[in-house]
């Protein structure tokens, strides 16, 4: 497990009902169905489920890039239906991170100028610094100044880890962390985002397949049919 949280706070996320539907030709098809969710500050939650169960799609609603097609979000207390798609921009902004399966790095920027980003976002008069502090605490201190295609993949995966905690996120979204890793890898890419999320104190939502993953957070979800079910992590794969 990596943070303490208690129920008794206000939800840090909160879903009720949701639903999503997309439409192909004439028909209908439901990924989602009425359902529920709570996550409370400080800890960390798995969304188990097989390719194709609605994993990401269930995240990109979550962290409001989508919209549902029925039901109630909301995020740090505010009602992401309220909120245009430039409100809901700058409700994330400086507040929630992003890990994504391709890494989802800039290719003409450098590591140092990947990470700046967020910080450039929120006017963060130390951004240099505090970019080149979190690039360190990731071990790429001497990688500051190299391109995405000059790293390998799991050292594009601990930039955009730095890039996800360097504003200092209360919440962190993560799409299958070790999707495009060998398993030493990341095994190591998990040990660095549990550890940064530990001494962050960083509300940590994340879908996988990995049942390894998902036994190190406090909670674990199944996604099946459209709903979500939850278990002991410590009987995931048993």
């Amino acid at each position: 497990m990596s943070n303490s949280f208690s129920a008794d706070a206000s939800p840090i996320l909160h879903a009720a009902h949701l639903s999503k539907r997309v439409e192909s030709g004439e028909r209908s098809l439901t990924i989602l169905s009425d359902l529920d969710l709570s996550v409370f500050p400080g800890e960390s939650v798995a969304i188990l489920g097989q390719s194709g169960a609605g994993k990401s799609t269930l995240l990109g609603l979550l962290a409001g890039l989508d919209a549902p097609s029925g039901g109630e979000l909301r995020l740090f207390g505010a009602s992401l239906a309220a909120l245009d798609e430039d409100g809901r921009a700058r409700l994330r902004a400086g507040r929630v991170g992003f890990v994504f399966q391709n890494f989802q790095l800039l290719p003409t920027l450098t590591a140092l100028e990947n990470v700046l980003l967020p910080l450039e976002l929120t006017g963060d008069g130390e951004a240099p610094a505090r970019a080149r502090e979190w690039l360190e605490r990731v071990g790429l201190g001497e990688r500051l100044d190299h391109l995405p295609k000059q790293l390998s993949g799991g050292e594009q995966q601990r930039v955009a880890l730095a890039r996800a905690f360097v504003t200092g996120a209360e919440l962190v979204f993560a799409d299958e962390p070790t999707g495009n890793l060998d398993p030493a890898t990341g095994e190591r890419i998990i040990d660095t985002l549990f550890a940064l999320n530990r001494e962050a104190g960083t509300t940590l939502v994340l879908v996988t397949h990995d049942q390894a993953l998902a036994r190190r957070c406090d909670r674990c979800l199944h996604l099946v049919a459209g709903r979500l079910t939850e278990s002991d992590p410590a009987e995931v794969g048993a």
